[in-house]
């Protein structure tokens, strides 16, 4: 059993300060594609709801083409090829990531339903791959939805 610290959930003072530093938004993968999909020529906003009714922040979202955006942590988001296993407190982010991804799936279905398409990039992707995956998708909704 792990003791933990002031009644939280952090298995030690140095974990309870490195978890703290994790930012919720504006994260290197997230400013990286930021960055790639404007190159592209494309406007989008960031960290906003889709859909106000439903509270899920997508990184990037193109209200125009219905397009949301989201940059999943391998870690947090339970990566197929890159997720690692705590080896400290594992039943707790074991049950935290399968959390994540059951609301990631409810997310994804919301959205679909609303009309939206929901993209989802892992941190670990090529930047300029996924930019181009956004691009073709915002133009391509785009054309649809003039005609």
């Amino acid at each position: 059993m792990v003791e933990r610290l002031s009644g939280g959930w952090a298995s030690s003072d140095g974990v309870r300060r490195c978890m703290q530093a994790n930012k919720g938004r504006d994260t290197r993968p997230e400013m990286r594609l930021r960055s790639a999909v404007h190159a592209l020529g494309l406007r989008y906003r960031t960290s906003t709801r889709p859909l106000a009714a439903i509270r899920r922040t997508a990184d990037l979202v193109f209200s125009g083409a219905k397009v949301a955006v989201f940059v999943d942590g391998c870690f947090w988001h339970g990566c197929p090829d890159h997720h690692t296993k705590a080896k400290a407190n594992a039943q707790f982010w074991s049950e935290k990531v399968e959390r994540t991804r059951a609301r990631d799936l409810e997310t994804n279905r919301l959205l679909t339903e609303a009309g939206w398409q929901v993209i989802r990039i892992w941190e670990h992707e090529q930047t300029e791959v996924a930019a181009a995956l956004v691009a073709a998708a915002v133009r391509e909704r785009s054309l649809r939805r003039r005609r």
